[in-house]
């Protein structure tokens, strides 16, 4: 395209979303922007967002956080970037875009981005007072509005957004529903195997879900506003808000008011290189395009091929757009959910390889040809993975497809590593780059780290759904290039976890500032360290404690300055700025008594109690400056630290056993209890849960704990390396039919083995996979002391034990301690400001504006003025 002197041809965008913004940087890589006039025309009052990552607007996360749009960027490029002033007519004939503002735009290429729209089911009532989409910010801004004097919440549609928006409404305190018309929920995504995984796992969140019904008629009240739903089976719900959340559909009406060409359900109709069919200066990219292959996409990384296509072709570069892997790995409501490939298995003479577990809310489905070829697959509740297996859809594994889709600890799962993946497998499906690219960018670009990695090729940069691959990725090849890893714990150690520990235990070194002078990297010593190695190394030194001398009071001098948030006040930080109380409640008995003083201090501090899945009683909405007081009472009743905030052992968990219940073999209780009291306060890599069961019924959840046990007629029987979070992960059995005095004796060497060993923040499940040897090794040294250090892993337990010491304790009985509690150190008797809350079920809840977090009242500038937050 040719310019007349001084007047370069123009590029006008209408729509400035997450393809939108893609399409200006692919404008910019190709310098386009040097060349060409562009002009943007938004309509939202905001530049592009990352609206796949809506739903964490409701975590806390503010519109910068999510921003996709870095302005710096748009003035080098010189990009006229207008939000709020959508286009409102196309005058095509003349090359002309008018905006809502009146500014008329001449053009020389236009491309359209103007996504999709939500679709509301044409039901009675469905524009009342209380009916929402969830489509923007704006849209969650009034959800979070109206649903402070709401109840009870309904979302209509059970698909990825759906999901998300039922999250959004319990998160907001209300009792929420979930109607979908299909017979399961995501029913494009998933099968009815993986449906009813997810079923169960949303249900146990506190969730209804209605499948199999529609919606009939939003009823409502004298007001107008919305008090319930009809739906097809002849019931009703009574709902105060209703969330429509019912699939999208193109926004293609100012392309038909112009005359271009849609598609019969909708979609502007584009050809290969992304140009309408009708007028070959206008291009279509994203949700309002109606690719050549007859699809509509609605995933962002067919979005960004398609812009960088329509780039490509105006800059007369060579590309083409005939279709996109639809594959997505998403985390909704905290459930891993992912789909790859033919994931309903349409292929013909395909076959089904399918893993389920609904206790664990696990179920993995491999379709696979007769040749072994693997076509796609459905993975819910466990999708670690995916980045390997979405890469080898279209070939034949090197492993049987059981032995993939077997979770660890159920078998002998096959470990492929990036080395088992073709060059031509594409790794980052938002990008289209392929092994060979990353590993070019390695040997050919001399990128030595994920992030140079990421800046070349852009791999990582979308979802992020295949960052992990790409470490292991970028780690081989740099290993296979005989190029030395840095395996050191940060910039400031080039040492790893366990070898610190070691250093620590070995020299017996008590403060951070020493091991960081005497064995930290050259250019760290005498600094101040980082946020990756204080909190470890503060960990290290705590576990070590006893045996070494230091300090077993986490706040102690140097110590305080390398905790976490958490353990900084010895209690978990809210979202408001509040903190929560969690008591240690052994094994989860408690006398009536006690019961009692937990309610008064509750009732009497304002606070809000929960009953949390460890078996504890949780109090929240604590100020910092409270703390002490609460604890104090709960001294003196006899209460101590339940270590909630720490990475320590939270609980032991327990049925009644024998003592009650009819099928109980042995006194679970009394073990549990024992076992809660014995390692409690014990500091670790990370976390520790534990259980015991009474009997093979296993009501505790035993197999799900990073130590658990069940009981047997002859004993008990240890299980390891389980975890119930967002990983979920069977335990492996170590030993059976054990007596107390066997149990105790292993536990304590698998715990400070574990210690020892792990990475940081390393949960049992991860290190028992990691470990060479796993579970073998771990049994050859715990069980028969194949290394011979059993008597000193068994004698740091013993130190542990006899040295503990309540920290709420030793904290309201020492005044130094306790002028740390306190939100501003110059101003000690002013509370925060910013802590405030709101009435909800007889109780409160925090008083969180959407996006006022981390804003202080108009009132709070004159109340703070000098003051300094700590």
């Amino acid at each position: 395209m040719t310019a007349t002197p001084g007047n370069p041809p123009t590029i006008v965008l209408v729509g400035h979303g997450m393809v939108g913004q893609r399409f200006l940087e692919a404008l910019a890589e190709r310098g386009l922007t040097g060349t060409h006039r562009v002009v943007v025309l938004c309509e939202e009052p905001r530049p592009a967002y990352d609206r796949v990552q809506l739903t964490s607007y409701f975590s806390g996360k503010t519109p910068e956080d999510l921003s996709l749009t870095d302005m710096a960027f748009i003035e080098e490029h010189g990009v006229e970037l207008r939000v709020g002033d959508p286009a409102q007519t196309i005058d095509r004939e003349a090359r002309k875009v008018t905006a809502r503002s009146g500014l008329v735009v001449d053009y020389d290429v236009l491309v359209l981005a103007t996504g999709s729209y939500p679709f509301v089911p044409p039901v009675p009532g469905k524009d009342a007072e209380g009916c929402f989409v969830y489509r923007t910010i704006e849209d969650l801004l009034a959800i979070e509005e109206y649903a402070k004097n709401a109840t009870t919440g309904a979302v209509v549609g059970g698909g990825l957004l759906g999901l998300e928006a039922a999250g959004a409404l319990k998160g907001l305190g209300l009792t929420s529903h979930i109607v979908e018309f299909a017979p399961r929920l995501m029913p494009v995504q998933v099968d009815e195997g993986g449906g009813a995984a997810l079923l169960r796992t949303i249900e146990e969140m506190g969730l209804s879900v209605h499948t199999g019904v529609g919606t009939q008629e939003i009823v409502t009240g004298a007001d107008g506003a919305v008090t319930g739903m009809k739906l097809s089976d002849g019931s009703e719900l009574a709902t105060d808000l209703v969330v429509f959340s019912a699939g999208v559909r193109p926004r293609d009406q100012l392309a038909r008011d112009c005359g271009l060409a849609v598609g019969e359900r909708g979609g502007i109709s584009v050809d290969e290189r992304c140009r309408t069919v009708t007028d070959e200066r206008v291009f279509a990219i994203g949700e309002c395009a109606l690719a050549s292959d007859g699809r509509v996409y609605g995933l962002v990384a067919p979005g960004y091929e398609q812009a960088e296509t329509a780039a490509a072709t105006i800059a007369d570069d060579e590309a083409s757009f005939t279709g996109a892997d639809l594959s997505t790995k998403l985390k909704l409501l905290g459930v891993d959910v992912a789909s790859f490939g033919d994931a309903h298995g349409t292929a013909e003479d395909c076959l089904d390889v399918v893993y389920s577990d609904s206790r664990a809310g696990l179920y993995k489905k491999l379709v696979v040809g007769r040749d072994g070829t693997l076509l796609g697959g459905i993975l819910v509740g466990d999708a670690e993975a995916y980045g390997t297996l979405r890469a080898f859809t279209g070939s034949v594994p090197p492993v049987s497809p059981e032995s993939l889709v077997l979770p660890a600890g159920a078998g002998a799962p096959a470990q492929l590593g990036p080395a088992a993946l073709p060059d031509d497998a594409v790794i980052c499906s938002c990008h289209n780059v392929t092994k060979g690219t990353i590993r070019g960018a390695v040997t050919e670009h001399s990128c030595t780290t994920v992030p140079e990695v990421k800046k070349c090729t852009r791999a990582g940069t979308g979802c992020g759904s295949c960052v992990k691959v790409l470490g292991q990725l970028v780690t081989a090849e740099l290993e296979a290039s005989g190029v030395e890893v840095d395996k050191g714990l940060c910039g400031c150690f080039a040492q790893t976890r366990e070898e610190l520990y070691e250093i620590v235990g070995a020299l017996r070194i008590t403060s951070y500032r020493e091991l960081l002078d005497r064995h930290g990297r050259e250019g760290a010593r005498g600094g101040e360290g980082c946020e990756v190695c204080k909190p470890a190394v503060g960990s290290i030194i705590a576990s070590l404690a006893p045996a070494i001398g230091a300090s077993g009071y986490v706040l102690d001098g140097e110590q305080a300055a390398l905790q976490d948030t958490n353990d900084h006040f010895l209690a978990n930080l809210q979202r408001n700025g509040s903190y929560s109380v969690v008591p240690r409640i052994p094994g989860g008995e408690i006398a009536p008594e006690k019961l009692i003083v937990i309610g008064e201090i509750a009732r009497d501090f304002g606070l809000y109690t929960k009953i949390t899945g460890g078996q504890r009683i949780d109090m929240f909405g604590a100020r910092v400056e409270q703390l002490p007081l609460i604890w104090a009472r709960l001294v003196d009743a006899g209460f101590e630290s339940g270590h909630a905030y720490g990475k320590s052992l939270r609980t032991v968990k327990s049925c009644v056993g024998q003592t009650w219940c009819r099928y109980g073999v042995q006194d679970s209780v009394r073990m549990a209890i024992d076992l809660e009291l014995r390692y409690r306060g014990l500091r670790s890599p990370h976390k520790l849960k534990s259980a015991v069961s009474g009997c093979a019924r296993e009501c505790a959840e035993a197999q799900s704990k990073d130590f658990g046990v069940i009981a047997t007629s002859n004993g008990w029987n240890l299980y390891v390396g389980g975890n119930g979070g967002a990983t979920p992960r069977h335990a492996d059995l170590l030993a059976q039919d054990l007596s107390d005095a066997e149990l105790v004796r292993l536990i304590d060497r698998f715990l400070m083995f574990y210690i020892r060993t792990a990475d940081k923040l390393e949960r049992t499940s991860t290190w028992l996979e990691r470990i060479p040897g796993g579970l073998d090794h771990v049994r050859d040294v715990v069980v028969h002391d194949s290394l011979g250090i059993c008597d000193e892993l068994e004698s740091l337990m013993r130190a542990h034990v006899s040295h503990y010491r309540d920290e709420w304790a030793e904290t309201v009985n020492d005044p130094e301690k306790l002028a740390r509690f306190v939100s501003f150190v110059n101003a000690p008797d002013t509370p925060d400001p910013v802590v405030g809350f709101v009435p909800e079920r007889d109780q409160m809840k925090p008083d969180l504006p959407l996006l006022d977090i981390g804003r202080r009242p108009a009132s709070a500038d004159d109340l703070l003025e000098g003051s300094t937050r700590r």
